[in-house]
C-alpha cells in the first residue's frame, strides 16, 4: 500500500470516527499559543527532537507541548525519546536536553513529508545514512547560530537545548501528523478493560502510566520517579500505545562497545492502547516505511485515540 493511498484511507476512517544559557528562564512550554497538544492536525513540516532520558537529563523541557512522544531503547538497555511537533504555529520556546540520533529514527521519520530532525549529532558511521535520509537534519553546526544553547546549570552532555522557533519552520502545505496513521475520536463502545496502571520495562529503564480520573490523563513516571516538566507540572498523556516490535542488534556501537538496538517499526504485531482509564487490545501494521502505522481492534476496525498527547512506547516483542 503506497503512502498516499494509506493517507487517504486513514482520512476516510478518521472522518468516520471524528463527528539554557546561564540566566535563561524556562517558562510555559505547553505550546506556541499556550494550548496543550491536540491531534497534530496543523499543516506544515513536522519537527522531531531527540531528547535525553537518563536521570541527569530530567526534568526535560518542552515535552508537554509535543503531539507525539516516541520512547525507544538505546545502548545498555536505556531509553531515549523523540518528541514530534506537528504544527509550526504551536512550537514551545525551548526543547531539550537534545541528544544524538539513532538508526531507528531514520525509519520512523520516513512516514513524514520532509521532516526536520533536531539532534546533537551521531556516530561517524551513521552520519552518511542521516545525510542520505529524506529529512532535514538540524545540528548545532548546521542550525542558525541562536538555535542551540547550553544551560550552564547542568553538566554536559545533558545541557544542550534548542529553540524550535529559531529553526525557521513555517506553516505551509505539509500534512503535519496526518501521515502517522493515527485516528482520533470517541473510545470504542465495546471492548477494553479497566486499567489503572501500566508499566513497560526496558532492560535498564521503565515507564509507568497511571490513570488520573481528575485530570483524565495518564500520569507518567520514568525509572520509578514522577515525570515533570521543567516548571514542575506532571507529564501526562491522553493516549498511551504499548507497541510490541522486534528489537535487534544493529551494526552500530557506542564508545563503550555497547551495541545500538534497532527497533523495527515497519511490519505488524500486537499492541495495547490505553485511553480513558481502559486498555484495548490492538494490532498495528505499517506496510512500508513511507506509510503511517495503523492501529485496529481485533475486529479490524480503526482504534481511535483520545484527543491530546500520544505516547508510543516500543516494547520488545
Amino acid at each position: 500500500m503506497g503512502r498516499w493511498t494509506y493517507i487517504r484511507r486513514t482520512a476516510v476512517a478518521a472522518a468516520a470516527v471524528i463527528a539554557l544559557a546561564p540566566g535563561c528562564t524556562f517558562g510555559d512550554n505547553s505550546g506556541g499559543d499556550g494550548k496543550a497538544p491536540s491531534d497534530g492536525s496543523g499543516g506544515g513540516p513536522v519537527l522531531a527532537v531527540k531528547i535525553d532520558n537518563v536521570g541527569p537529563a530530567r526534568p526535560q523541557t518542552g515535552l508537554d507541548a509535543a503531539d507525539v512522544v516516541y520512547a525507544e531503547q538505546v545502548e545498555a538497555g536505556l531509553s531515549r525519546l523523540m518528541a514530534v511537533y506537528g504544527d509550526p504555529d504551536r512550537l514551545p520556546s525551548i526543547v531539550g536536553p537534545v541528544r544524538s540520533a539513532r538508526e531507528t529514527d531514520l525509519e520512523l521519520l520516513r512516514q513524514f513529508d520532509d521532516p526536520v530532525l533536531a539532534f546533537s549529532g551521531a556516530q561517524s558511521k551513521l552520519l552518511p545514512l542521516i545525510a542520505d535520509a529524506p529529512l532535514r537534519g538540524q545540528t548545532p553546526g548546521k542550525a542558525p547560530a541562536d538555535a542551540y544553547f547550553r544551560d550552564g546549570n547542568r553538566a554536559a552532555p545533558h545541557n544542550l537545548f534548542v529553540r524550535p522557533k529559531a529553526l525557521g519552520l513555517e506553516k505551509g502545505d505539509g500534512d503535519g501528523l496526518s501521515s502517522t496513521g493515527f485516528v482520533f475520536g470517541p473510545r470504542p463502545k465495546d471492548g477494553g478493560t479497566p486499567e489503572q496502571e501500566r508499566t513497560v520495562r526496558f532492560p535498564a529503564a521503565r515507564f509507568t502510566f497511571t490513570w488520573s480520573t481528575e485530570q483524565e490523563r495518564w500520569l507518567i513516571a520514568m525509572d520509578g520517579e514522577r515525570a515533570i516538566t521543567s516548571d514542575g507540572k506532571n507529564l501526562a498523556a491522553s493516549t498511551v500505545v504499548v507497541q510490541y516490535a522486534k528489537v535487534r542488534e544493529s551494526r552500530f556501537h557506542d564508545r563503550s562497545g555497547n551495541n545500538t538496538p534497532f527497533t523495527e517499526t515497519v511490519g505488524s504485531g500486537k499492541a495495547q492502547v490505553l485511553r480513558d482509564g481502559r486498555a484495548y487490545e490492538a494490532r498495528w501494521e505499517r506496510s512500508d516505511a513511507e506509510d503511517g502505522t495503523e492501529f485496529t481492534t481485533p475486529d479490524g476496525e480503526p482504534l481511535p485515540f483520545a484527543k491530546g498527547q500520544v505516547w508510543v512506547v516500543y516494547a520488545k516483542a
